[in-house]
């Protein structure tokens, strides 16, 4: 009896890097939700005064922000499922912010703590991603 209860404990202990992992989608999910709804907060005019209206922004703002309105609630479905192209289209959006962030200023002001952030959870998921791999026999 006791070496069957020692011996699920083990087999839950092996893939504890891919339930951390499977966790930290799940609050990427809800973060990508979070992130998507705000976006189209900022479409429909929930969000902001006259002056920042959806119209009245340059036309290179109103294409990122109805793209990371689309993409991220579609990330958000994927890293919900902890499927592959969740992952995939998830990271697409962490690298397009950060690169909008630092290339383009001039659409979203360019802030270094949003790139700082946006790389820091890219590398926990890489971190998250390798040590769940290694639980995995070849």
């Amino acid at each position: 009896m006791a070496a069957a209860l020692s011996t699920e404990r083990i087999d839950g202990d092996e893939n504890v890097w891919t339930q951390r992992l499977v966790l930290f989608l799940r609050i990427m999910a809800l973060l990508s939700i979070v992130k998507g709804l705000y976006h189209w907060a900022q479409v429909t005019g929930f969000v902001g005064g006259e002056e920042e209206a959806f119209e009245n922004q340059p036309m290179a703002w109103q294409a990122a922000t109805i793209y990371f309105a689309v993409i991220e609630l579609v990330a958000a479905v994927g890293l919900w499922l902890a499927t592959p192209w969740g992952a995939v289209v998830w990271l697409t959006t962490v690298v397009s912010m950060a690169v909008i962030e630092l290339m383009f200023p001039g659409i979203y002001g360019g802030s270094l703590v949003v790139v700082a952030v946006e790389a820091l959870m890219l590398a926990a998921y890489l971190a998250l991603a390798w040590m769940a791999a290694r639980e995995r026999p070849p």
